[in-house]
C-alpha cells in the first residue's frame, strides 16, 4: 500500500436527489485540485450480477426482493477488490450509492429488520464519508425520470429515506438536497478534502467492523 490512500466518498440518498450529478461535479473539483479520483455507481450494471439487476429495476424480470437483496451486495462484493486496489493506488473513489442504499431500500420493500439487511455487507470497504442528500417528495417527482424504476413511488422512497437516517453512524453528513446546486457541491468538495485527509495514512477499515482490511 502506498504511504497516502485514496478515500471511499459515497453519495448516498433516495432516488433523484441529485448524486449522479454531484459525483460527477466533485470528481471534477478533485481532479482540477490536483487530487486523483473516479467516479463508480452502485449498482454496477455492467458485471454478470448487474445486468441481472438491470432486468430487475427495469421490470423485465420478477424475482423475490430477498434473491434482489443478496444480488445487490453480491454487485458491491465482485467489485471490492477492485475498490480496494483503486484506494491503495492513492486514487479517491466518489460513489453513487453503496452498502446503505442495500439496506435501506431492501427493509423498505420487505418489512425485514434493516441490520439484519445490512449483515450481507459486512467486511466490505468501509466509506471515509458518506453525504446523505436529502431531498422533498415534490422535488423528487419534479425531477427527469421519475417513474420509470421499479421503487421510484412516494410510499417507498419515504421508507428509504427513514431507514438511511436510522444507518447513519459518524461518518455520515446529511447534507439538504434541495438547496443551491453550487451550494451542495461546494459543501461536498469542503468534507471531501477534509476526508481525504484523514484518510491518507489509515488503512481501509471493514465496513461494521473496526478492523482493518487485509492487504491486497
Amino acid at each position: 500500500m502506498t504511504s497516502k490512500r485514496g478515500a471511499l466518498l459515497v453519495l448516498e440518498g433516495c432516488d433523484r436527489a441529485g448524486k449522479s450529478t454531484q459525483v460527477k461535479k466533485l470528481v471534477d473539483a478533485l481532479n482540477l485540485l490536483g487530487i486523483s479520483a473516479e467516479a463508480r455507481r452502485f449498482p454496477d450494471r455492467t458485471t454478470v450480477v448487474g445486468k441481472l439487476i438491470d432486468q430487475f429495476l427495469s421490470r423485465n424480470e420478477e424475482l423475490p426482493f430477498e434473491t434482489v437483496h443478496l444480488l445487490f451486495s453480491s454487485n458491491r462484493w465482485e467489485c471490492s477488490t477492485e475498490i480496494i486496489k483503486t484506494l491503495n493506488s492513492g486514487i479517491t473513489l466518489v460513489v453513487d450509492r453503496y452498502a446503505a442504499s442495500g439496506a435501506a431500500y431492501t427493509a423498505a420493500t420487505t418489512g425485514r429488520d434493516l441490520f439484519w439487511c445490512r449483515e450481507p455487507d459486512r467486511g466490505l470497504p468501509q466509506p471515509d464519508l458518506v453525504a446523505l442528500l436529502e431531498v422533498d417528495t415534490k422535488s423528487q417527482m419534479l425531477r427527469s425520470d421519475w417513474g420509470k424504476e421499479r421503487f421510484d413511488c412516494n410510499q417507498i422512497q419515504q421508507k428509504v429515506a427513514a431507514n438511511l437516517r436510522l444507518l447513519m453512524d459518524e461518518t455520515w453528513v446529511a447534507i439538504d438536497g434541495n438547496d443551491d446546486l453550487e451550494k451542495i457541491h461546494n459543501n461536498l468538495v469542503t468534507l471531501a478534502l477534509a476526508a481525504i485527509d484523514r484518510a491518507k495514512n489509515q488503512p481501509v477499515k471493514m465496513l461494521y467492523s473496526k478492523e482493518p482490511l487485509p492487504l491486497y
